[in-house]
Formats: C-alpha cells, sequence, structure tokens
C-alpha cells in the first residue's frame, strides 16, 4: 500500500497546485474509518482505496475525484455519515461519495428487467456528476485485478458483471485501457482455457516469426523519417480477450486471423496525420472497407483518430492508429479528461467533451416510455458501437453502429421515416433491407403511405432506437388486432345472455373491472385471453351471467332449428359455439352449421329459401367439438411432445393429428383439438404462437364441393 506522502507526490507531478493538506486529512479519515476490516485476501481493507485513488491519480484527475476515492466506501461499509463526511470536507466531495455508494449498492447481476431498471439508475447516478462512475470503474478494476481472493461462484457473477456492464461502459466514455483490461482480466476468470490457448499459440508464433512488433516499428519509422514526418511510433500485440472475440465473431482458427498487432503513430499537428497516412498507404497495401476517418467525424465521446488496415509483402495485416498527441490524451482517458489536469491547471485540450453534453447524447436516445428490457438492450448494443458515418440525400450525416442497416438509417431520421420504410438505395442503386451500411455512403430511404413495421426488421435491425421502435409499433398492431377479436368475442358474450355490447355497456364493464384505458382496454384483453368473456359480462349483468358449472349438452347446443330437426358442424368451418353461426338445410340430414365468415356460403347465395337464423345457446359447452390447426413446428427432440403437453394444459383434448410436410428443419401438421368454444380456442391459438419452437399456427378450413339436396 503507497503511503500518504507517495499519493500527494503522485498527484503533485501533474498538479503542483494540489490541496495536500486534505488528500492527506482524506487518508487519515478513511484509514481510521476501516480500521479492523480486510479483504478477502487478509490484506488490511484500506489498501483497497489507497489503490483506487492511484488508478485515478494516474489519469490526471482532480482533487475532488482522489478525495472520494479514498472515502469511497466510508459512508457504506463504516460507522461514517454523510453529514460527517460533509462536515470534514466539503458538499462537493460528500455528494461525490453518496453517489459512488449508490452505484455500488445497485445490484447490476439480478434477473434482467431488474437489471436494465438500475442501468436506468445508473445512467441517472452519472447524470448528476459523472465522476462518480470515474471512482467506480476504477474500483472494479482493482477489484478485478485482486479478484482470485474471492471464492469461484462471486468470481464469475463480477466477472459477468463486468463484461456486460462495466467494460462497454468504459468504452463508450473513452477509456479503451481500461475496457481492454476490464474485458481481459474477466475473460481470465469466465473462460480461463480460452484465454491459456490464446497466449500459448503467441508464445509459438513470436517463436516461428521473431519480434513483428520491433521490425514493423523500424518499418514505419524509416518511412516517416524519408517522408519527413515526426512522429512516434508505438506497436503492441492485442489483449487476448480482443482476438478470442474476433475469432469469435468471424467463425475464424487463430492461424486465420491476421491483424493481431495494433501501431499507434503519434504526430505533430492534424495536417501530419493525413501525411502519415499517405506514407503508410504508399508504402504498404491498404486493406479495402477497414479505414475509418474519427478525425474529420469524431465519435461522441471526443475520440478522433485515423484507423487504417494495411497489407505487408508477407500477408501479414497490421491495424494503424494515426493521432495527434492531444487527440492520445483523449484517446486514452475519454470523458475523464474534461477533469484532468497538466502542470497545475485543467486541460486546455481542444478535443475534450462536455461530460453533460456526452450524458445527453447517450440518455436523449432512449425513449422513457420504452419496455426496460428494450433499454437495457439499446445500451449495450450502443455502449458496444464502432460507428459508420452514412449520408442522406440531402447532404446530412447519421451516425450508426458498424453493421447497421437502411432500415436503422430510416429511424435514425426520424420514427416516421422507419414505420413507413419499404425499399431503400445505396449510392443510387436499390438494395435489400438487410444490407449492411459502409462508411461514407449516400442511402435514400424510400417510403410508402400505409405501410407498417414488420416482424422480420427486428433480425434486420441493429441499433436499439429501431429495435423499440418497431417492438412497440408491432405491440399497436397486435393491440388493435385484439380489440377486433375482443369486440367479436363481447359481441358473442353478451348475445348468449339477451343483450348487446354497446359502448355504454363496454364502458360499465370496464369501470367495474377497474380499467383505467376504458373500453378499448377491455377490449384488448378480452381479446389477448387476459380476460374471460364470462368476467366482462358478470362485471355488469351479474344475474344473467351464465353458471360456468352447467354444462349444455351437444344436442340442444344451437337455438333456431324446429322442433325434431337436427344439426350438424359444417366441416369446412367448423363453427364453435360463440361464433355467429348460419344454417343450411339438406334433405335427409338435417341442418349444416356454417360459421357466419365460411367462404362456403357463397355457394347457396341464391338458394335464401335454404337458410336458417340460429345461434348458440348461452352457457358452458361440454370440450365436445373439433377444430383442426395448421401448424408448423421445428424439427427438435421433444418439440412435439412439448406442444402436446400444451395443448393438455389448455384442457384441450387431441382428436386426431396427422403430418402433411416433413423437412430436415421443421414439420407441418394437421392436429385436431377437442374444445368448448372459440374463447378457448383463441387462448390455446395465443399460447402455441408464443412457444419458441412453433414457426406458424392458424386455423384450418377446408374447400369442400357444395351437396345439392334442398329440404
Amino acid at each position: 500500500m503507497i503511503s500518504a506522502e507517495d499519493l500527494i507526490a503522485l498527484v503533485r507531478s501533474y498538479n503542483p497546485k494540489t490541496n495536500a493538506e486534505q488528500i492527506a486529512a482524506a487518508y487519515a479519515f478513511g484509514q481510521k474509518m476501516h480500521e479492523g476490516q480486510y479483504r478477502y485476501s487478509g490484506e488490511p481493507y484500506f489498501t483497497h482505496p489507497v489503490a483506487v485513488a492511484a488508478i485515478l491519480a494516474e489519469q490526471r484527475l482532480d482533487d475532488a475525484t482522489i478525495i472520494t476515492a479514498l472515502l469511497h466506501d466510508t459512508i457504506e461499509d463504516t460507522r461514517a455519515d454523510y453529514a460527517g463526511v460533509e462536515r470534514m470536507f466539503g458538499t462537493e466531495i460528500a455528494t461525490l461519495v453518496d453517489g459512488v455508494t449508490k452505484i455500488t449498492n445497485l445490484q447490476l447481476s439480478s434477473r434482467e428487467a431488474k437489471q436494465a431498471e438500475n442501468f436506468r439508475k445508473l445512467l441517472m447516478a452519472m447524470s448528476r456528476d459523472l465522476r462518480v462512475i470515474l471512482v467506480k470503474l476504477a474500483d472494479r478494476l482493482h477489484n478485478m485485478r485482486t479478484i482470485r481472493a474471492m471464492r469461484p461462484k462471486k468470481q464469475v457473477q463480477k466477472a459477468r458483471e463486468t463484461m456486460d456492464i462495466f467494460a462497454p461502459l468504459a468504452g463508450r466514455m473513452g477509456m479503451q485501457w481500461m475496457r481492454e483490461e476490464l474485458e481481459d482480466l474477466s475473460f481470465r476468470v469466465l473462460n480461463p482455457e480460452g484465454r491459456q490457448s490464446i497466449i500459448r499459440r503467441f508464445i509459438t508464433l513470436q517463436g516461428e516469426s521473431g519480434d513483428v512488433i520491433h521490425h514493423i516499428s523500424g518499418d514505419m519509422r524509416g518511412v516517416l523519417e524519408k517522408a519527413g514526418i515526426e512522429a512516434e511510433v508505438f506497436g503492441r500485440a492485442k489483449k487476448p480477450y480482443s482476438i478470442w472475440r474476433k475469432m469469435q465473431e468471424k467463425d475464424l482458427a487463430f492461424s486465420r486471423l491476421s491483424d493481431i498487432y495494433g501501431f499507434r503513430i503519434i504526430t505533430r499537428s492534424e495536417e501530419d496525420c493525413y501525411r502519415v497516412l499517405w506514407a503508410i498507404h504508399r508504402r504498404w497495401t491498404a486493406v479495402p472497407g477497414r479505414f475509418k476517418d474519427y478525425i474529420s467525424q469524431p465519435k461522441l465521446n471526443g475520440y478522433r483518430s485515423i484507423h487504417t488496415t494495411v497489407s505487408g509483402r508477407d500477408g501479414k495485416r497490421v491495424e494503424v492508429q494515426i493521432r495527434t498527441e492531444q487527440m492520445h490524451d483523449v484517446a486514452e482517458t475519454g470523458v475523464a479528461a474534461h477533469w484532468s489536469y497538466r502542470d497545475g491547471v485543467r486541460s486546455g485540450n481542444p478535443f475534450v467533451v462536455d461530460p453533460a453534453q456526452w450524458l445527453a447524447s447517450l440518455t436523449d436516445q432512449f425513449d422513457k416510455d420504452g419496455d426496460h428490457e428494450d433499454f437495457l438492450e439499446t445500451v449495450k448494443l450502443e455502449m458496444y458501437a464502432d460507428q459508420v458515418f452514412c449520408f442522406t440525400p440531402q447532404g446530412d450525416v447519421e451516425k450508426l453502429p458498424r453493421g447497421a442497416t437502411p432500415i436503422d438509417f430510416a429511424y435514425a431520421i426520424h420514427t416516421r421515416v422507419g414505420h413507413a420504410c419499404v425499399g431503400a438505395k445505396v449510392d443510387g442503386l436499390r438494395v435489400p433491407l438487410w444490407t449492411r451500411l459502409k462508411n461514407g455512403q449516400m442511402v435514400e430511404i424510400i417510403t410508402a403511405e400505409g405501410q407498417m413495421p414488420q416482424p422480420a426488421w427486428l433480425e434486420i435491425a441493429t441499433t436499439g432506437r429501431a429495435r423499440s421502435a418497431i417492438r412497440r409499433a408491432l405491440r399497436e398492431i397486435d393491440r388493435n388486432r385484439f380489440v377486433k377479436l375482443g369486440q367479436e368475442l363481447a359481441r358473442a358474450s353478451f348475445e348468449h345472455v339477451g343483450r348487446k355490447a354497446t359502448d355504454k355497456v363496454l364502458d360499465t364493464a370496464a369501470r367495474r373491472l377497474r380499467l383505467t384505458g376504458g373500453r378499448r382496454e377491455l377490449l384488448a384483453r378480452l381479446g389477448s385471453a387476459e380476460l374471460t368473456a364470462h368476467d366482462v359480462v358478470q362485471a355488469v349483468y351479474p344475474d344473467l351471467a351464465p353458471d360456468t358449472g352447467d354444462e349444455i349438452a351437444p344436442g340442444g347446443a344451437v337455438i333456431g332449428l324446429s322442433d325434431g330437426q337436427s344439426f350438424e358442424r359444417a366441416p369446412c368451418c367448423q363453427p364453435l359455439p360463440g361464433e355467429r353461426i348460419i344454417g343450411i338445410t339438406f334433405r335427409g340430414r338435417g341442418v349444416v352449421v356454417h360459421a357466419i365468415d365460411c367462404d362456403q356460403l357463397g355457394e347457396y347465395e341464391n338458394q335464401p329459401e335454404r337458410w336458417v337464423d340460429l345461434r348458440w345457446h348461452a352457457g358452458t359447452h361440454p370440450p365436445a367439438y373439433g377444430v383442426t390447426l395448421d401448424m408448423t413446428i421445428g424439427n427438435d427432440a421433444g418439440v412435439l411432445g412439448r406442444i402436446c403437453t400444451l395443448i393438455g394444459e389448455r384442457k384441450a383434448n387431441i382428436g386426431d393429428l396427422k403430418f402433411t410436410d416433413r423437412k430436415p428443419d421443421f414439420y407441418r401438421l394437421l392436429i385436431t383439438v377437442e374444445l368448448r368454444d372459440v374463447e378457448q380456442l383463441h387462448s390455446l391459438m395465443l399460447a402455441l404462437e408464443a412457444d419458441n419452437d412453433v414457426a406458424a399456427v392458424e386455423r384450418f378450413r377446408e374447400q369442400l364441393p357444395a351437396v345439392a339436396g334442398a329440404v
């Protein structure tokens, strides 16, 4: 553990005007508060806050951040409180310590929905003062450096949380060195064998090809010297996790990876950056599609640099980053550069981004009314974003993540444009909507009135903004469908008790069921099977609602027949209780009952004398009415059994099952289920549609030839 004097000396090296007395006082206070506390490793606990402060001092951060690091666990883990810290060190530091404490108390590794809400709180805490997250990131970095002292289960939990939340957050803030170290430390815990295999392969590669970094760095220095450009060249091998991720993303073996070395060239001026690029491309072959100019189009966190990948005569690819010294300072510390000091004054770096503006750019793109799961997905997608820049036909620039499609571009312009998108042109040529956009392309979105988002777009879109907007639109489309179904179910249910489902009646039912959305909410819930028709009727007419315990015999299920007249259900449409029905008379067969929307009724349009007005008897019917479903399911072990179990759980019996098509990846089958009424059918189909292995399910309606024989 470094002493207070050593820590002060470290801070004084970049900030001669530091308040050494206050740092010493914070050191002494923290040491006293944590006295008697020990870490998992057995070391005194105060070694941890001191190490966190040292990490932040290496980033040349201000006194308030350093002092907050020394005190960041006092309010949470000792007898110290907010008032005491405020009295000794002032409101600014007390607020920062309290902010770090609140972030520490967020359970970020809980289940997804809660995790998303906690991430929202995390961003809210950041919005008050971004320095709290700088302290928290340094805190997490030291904990990951010393994670071996924790229990194995705790190591995995912390490593996964770091990989999912803190590493991408550090990257999004521009602290790329911290992101890489956090990822590698997490990788060491989550996949030690994978990491070791990468390191062993590196050692073998170095033995085969020698010191590649030294050789290429020397070549680059020679090229720049010949061109008369003053610059420093640094080279390094990429981190094991970075290589592993590239292997997984591109499905490549290590031997097929080429750009596993990175080189950084630091110049004296912005003009020299482009001169270096010219010299490098003149000496080595540029790899197409691997050039990014973040100087003319900076990232939102202030990052500026030119990235290019070149290939030498031996086929080795190397990545080269070219930037000025000021750009490099921001690239190393990101948004944290706002608080960094040089020679006793706050950095005058012109590339430093205002933290408030940066945070606003991150949070403004999230729709506060969206689902928590959408929010978390959006955060993670944007955290990992490597941007591409595309142009509208008017010359405006849209920044998108790498891998974005025209769908993402359309929603980046405006949600209405996204919803109405029917096609796209890239550089004047019509392209599919799943096309991956590249830097510098001009994208024109083709729209059409009446177009609505398609479910397949969720597989095409990559940005959180587009996916959230598509999901909301699809939910609204489904809601309209459920409202329409609910209207039909309500109509049938109230007709059963001799009443009509008027707007006034439905408003009354919604009010008595305490539905704040009124009539439309009631119909949507009825259509989505969240409410039963019996509940709705009982809410308005409790005395008329049929007793669900008394079943109606199949022979007396239909009202409107003449005495002695029998009926049968039409096999083409298989009508169910609750549906509007009509009868067609046949000599020797009695009455054949059809659903009112059955296509087969068109055969009898010119024979009105054969039509009989019918309706189903109100009340509970037995599960005796077969309906055939046309289903497409995945061809995997256990899928059919699970589907049959699901049908049984819905109180339906399987009467027949017939396969109509068998393929290596799917089955298509006709399955007949015996049901009580149309409400049970609707509930069953919703459950089947929700199953991941059911690709499609619809009610099967058979086209039959007309049968002669009028009575």
